[in-house]
Parts: structure tokens; C-alpha cells; sequence
């Protein structure tokens, strides 16, 4: 079975050359608490998606709607604690820059919250695209993966997206990418989901499973490319 990997040792490997990070749950612990008050804010229930409802408002309301979240997300921000593994004695993305692998951000946060994260705790990393949910649709959809891969003008097959959700591992999954699952107690149910392509426990574990490989199926992208090129225009 090919292997994505840093340094390729069978003719059926394939070369890892970008990672794209999730945010929320990925790059900090996760802040569950934010969801339900998002919802409260805007009178809804547990089972309806959260952008897709403010979507479906008139286009007045909708800002009114996306500033209840927004508020929301600047009290969770200051809360913010880096996950584990970001500092460790493996310095996980200095390992990625001295390996000359490119790193992407695809969250559904809006962009203050992430600008804040990487400026209080990877100020001197550079992480490019940044897809928020400004960038429509936002995951599930692989669009947002579909983009950034667009602009290194990389093919899908050599990218990993790491994320802590089922949007995270759909998204990849539809986009083509390799998806790894940041494991949590409140996501050990998508360990085992066919979208799901490896584990690891803290961010540092990445390391080990970039130089050791990750089994992988082909698939391909599952959104026409004529829908992503609109997209980018």
C-alpha cells in the first residue's frame, strides 16, 4: 500500500510536501463551550449547523447573526491555550520549515481570533494560505483544501490536513488529502471513520508519522474542478 511520507524509500511512496492545520481543537485546546453559546446566541438547536443557519438568513440579518458569533470567538480567543506538542523538545513546526514543507491554516473562526493565535504563540511561523470562513462554502467542503493546494500548485495526493473534527476529516477526505485526527475525549468516535487516515495524541506525534509514513488509499478530489476554479475567481 503506498505511504505518504518525508523521505520516500519505496518506488510506491509519495512525497509530503504542505500540511494544512484546522484551528480551533488543533493548534489550541479545544473550547467546546463556544458551540452551545453560539447557538444560544442565535436560538438554535444542538443538531443545526451553525454557518448554514446564518447562511440561509437574509442578507441583513446575516451580519447581525455573524456578529453574535464573532463575540463569541473574541471571549474564547483570550482563553486561548496552545496544544500539546507545539513547544516540545520537537518543536513540530520548526521540524516542518527545517524540511522546507509548506503549512496552511482552513478554519471556520473569522480571522482576529487566528490572527491572535499565531501571533501569541507561532509569531515567527508562516502559515500560508489562511482560509476562514469568509472563504465559501466552508468545510465539510473540500473547497477551502481545494484552494490552498490550488495556490502552492500541489497536487492533493502530497498534502495532509490536520484537524480535531468530522468537518476537518470530511473535508480532507473529499479533498483527497491524508487526514490525521488530533485525538481528544470528545472525538474518539472519528478514530475508526473511514475518513479518518491516522491518530495522533499531541501535535509533536506528527513528526514520527511523517517519517515513518501513512498507509493511504487513491482518491480523488470529490468537488468538479470547474466549482473550485469559480471559487478561486
Amino acid at each position: 500500500m503506498p505511504r505518504l511520507m518525508l523521505f520516500p524509500k519505496m518506488p510506491t511512496d509519495i512525497q509530503v510536501e504542505g500540511l494544512i492545520f484546522d484551528m480551533d481543537g488543533t493548534l489550541c485546546l479545544p473550547q467546546t463551550w463556544m458551540f452551545s453559546e453560539m447557538r444560544r446566541a442565535l436560538g438554535i438547536a444542538r443538531s443545526v449547523d451553525i454557518l448554514d443557519h446564518i447562511y440561509s438568513l437574509e442578507v441583513a440579518e446575516q451580519e447581525i447573526a455573524h456578529e453574535k458569533v464573532r463575540q463569541v470567538e473574541r471571549t474564547a480567543m483570550v482563553q486561548m491555550k496552545p496544544q500539546p506538542g507545539m513547544f516540545s523538545q520537537g518543536r513540530p513546526f520548526q521540524f516542518l520549515e527545517a524540511n522546507k514543507l509548506r503549512k496552511a491554516i482552513c478554519t471556520r473562526n473569522f480571522n482576529t481570533p487566528v490572527n491572535h493565535l499565531l501571533t501569541t504563540f507561532l509569531p515567527k511561523k508562516l502559515f500560508h494560505p489562511i482560509v476562514t470562513r469568509e472563504f465559501k462554502p466552508p468545510k465539510p467542503s473540500p473547497a477551502g483544501i481545494l484552494h490552498i493546494a490550488n495556490h502552492w500548485k500541489m497536487d492533493p495526493k502530497h498534502l495532509i490536513m490536520v484537524g480535531d473534527s468530522v468537518d476537518d476529516m470530511l473535508a480532507g477526505h473529499r479533498a483527497g488529502v491524508t487526514t490525521i485526527l488530533l485525538e481528544s475525549d470528545v472525538n474518539t468516535h472519528l478514530k475508526d471513520a473511514q475518513e479518518t487516515d491516522a491518530v495522533v495524541q499531541r501535535l509533536d506525534d506528527i513528526i514520527s508519522l511523517l517519517k515513518g509514513g501513512i498507509e493511504i488509499t487513491d482518491r480523488m478530489p470529490t468537488v468538479p474542478e470547474e466549482e473550485v476554479k469559480a471559487l478561486d475567481e
